[in-house]
């Protein structure tokens, strides 16, 4: 079989069948180099998965309230990538506790589980006293069902002790972190890597302005622009990354990983506020000189063998 017969599924959701306009450039790129491209709607019980030579999750992005049937999806796919097992991992929040045990910077976490039954009070009692804060739960996506709370304020701490409540009721595990202020000045940079080396970094405005409020779509909006990354954010980036390998047992590079730091002075590194390995926005547009949708395309060509 030669490399023009390859078929790659592109991985989506019903709402983008045409996949999000940041990973389109994808199917050009893999046609220019012999590859068929499609996108398939990843819970469409009619698609043949073992046709493709490799499938690649992109804009799955309703996956979070379904992620047990996400997970079966996942292992029911061959040549999966980024792995089943890869996802499986990286879809719960909790990889953070793992990566604080390893001494990489996170943000500081107060873990949730709803099988403990709190009530109000033993909520109340468990938020900071001082500073904003944030309550979101550990399956989540595109800053969901996530809000930014004011403790000095009565009425914004009740919201905050309702929206915990509620999730935890819900059934749903939540994390409860102090919001990283300087968010709201310097935005979050995220560093893009390919087979694991980095194409590029763009950086985010805040996106947690107040309480948690239904979400308009799939995921907040986000503004973002081309940035340097430093040397002191790629480290940590790539110890983030290390992480990820020995908590999986694997040693080859993922196809793609995004990691997502907030903070970092002089005398402190920055923090990592999520990796992202099962379906970050590569943010391709604005690569600029990286070609990183050409650097995505020889990757998965690669992988076609």
């Amino acid at each position: 079989m030669t490399s023009s017969t390859k078929r790659v599924g592109l991985a989506t959701c019903s709402v983008l069948p045409d996949l999000d306009a940041d990973d389109r450039p994808i199917v050009p790129a893999l046609a220019a180099r012999g590859v068929t491209a499609e996108p398939v709607v990843w819970d469409d019980p009619d698609v043949d998965w073992s046709a493709y030579d490799l499938v690649v999750v992109r804009s799955t992005y309703d996956y979070s309230p379904r992620r047990d049937e996400f997970i079966a999806w996942a292992r029911s796919v061959p040549n999966l990538a980024n792995s089943a097992d890869v996802i499986a991992w990286n879809t719960d929040k909790t990889y953070l506790q793992a990566m604080d045990d390893a001494g990489v910077p996170v943000i500081p976490t107060i873990w949730l589980d709803p099988e403990r039954h709190l009530s109000k009070r033993a909520i109340h009692t468990r938020m900071p006293a001082f500073g904003d804060f944030v309550v979101k739960p550990v399956v989540s996506a595109g800053a969901q069902d996530t809000g930014r709370y004011q403790p000095v304020s009565s009425e914004s701490r009740a919201l905050a002790i309702q929206h915990a409540k509620d999730l935890l009721d819900g059934g749903r595990a939540i994390m409860i972190q102090p919001y990283v202020t300087s968010v709201d000045t310097a935005g979050e940079t995220c560093l893009i890597f390919v087979e694991g080396e980095v194409q590029h970094a763009v950086r985010k405005n805040a996106l947690l302005t107040g309480p948690s409020r239904p979400t308009q779509g799939l995921y907040r909006k986000e503004t973002m622009r081309a940035v340097e990354a430093t040397d002191v954010q790629v480290d940590v980036a790539r110890r983030a990354l290390a992480v990820a390998h020995e908590q999986l047992g694997v040693t080859e590079p993922f196809l793609y990983a995004r990691v997502d730091l907030v903070g970092g002075t002089e005398d402190e590194a920055p923090m990592v506020i999520e990796l992202e390995l099962t379906e970050p926005s590569l943010w391709l547009k604005h690569a600029g000189d990286a070609g990183t949708a050409e650097k995505f395309a020889d990757a998965i060509v690669a992988r076609l063998g």
